[in-house]
This record gives structure tokens, sequence and C-alpha cells, in this order.
């Protein structure tokens, strides 16, 4: 498996909304509420070789509320 990680920006107050909504995709891992410039922090695991860009496109970016979204690559766990 390979986690990645994403930061998102929501409209104003649909962080919860958001939120709720990943969490019913059933592909993520783990959801924070951050403060700062983005709203989310949403760790996700996919197959080795699946296209996170491809996910991020088909699954997260449909989800109503999303403004904007930063994707953080890993690469090892220490």
């Amino acid at each position: 498996m390979t986690p990645f990680f994403v930061m998102i920006k929501c409209r104003l107050g649909e962080t919860y909304q958001v939120a709720d909504a990943i969490a019913m995709a059933e592909f993520a891992s783990e959801i924070y509420s951050t403060s700062g410039d983005m709203d989310l922090l949403v760790k996700i695991y996919i197959e080795e070789g699946e296209d996170i860009g491809r996910f991020i496109n088909e699954k997260l970016h449909p989800i109503p509320g999303i403004q904007d979204t930063r994707t953080i690559i890993t690469f090892k766990a220490f």
C-alpha cells in the first residue's frame, strides 16, 4: 500500500460536510481538521502502482464543498 496525504481547503462553512462525505466514501484512513490555510488533512492508502492523480481526480475532487487541494506524496516512514 502507498500512503499519501491531501490537505483540503473547503468553501466557507462546509468543512464538516466535506469531512462527512470523505468518511462516508470510506477511502480515507484518517481525517483531521486543521488550523491555518487549509481546513482538513486526509491520509489515504492506495494499492501499489495505482495512479494518485487519477485517484484524487475521480474520488476526491467530485465531493461538493472542496475548493482546493494540496497533495503530499510520502516515501518512507521512520
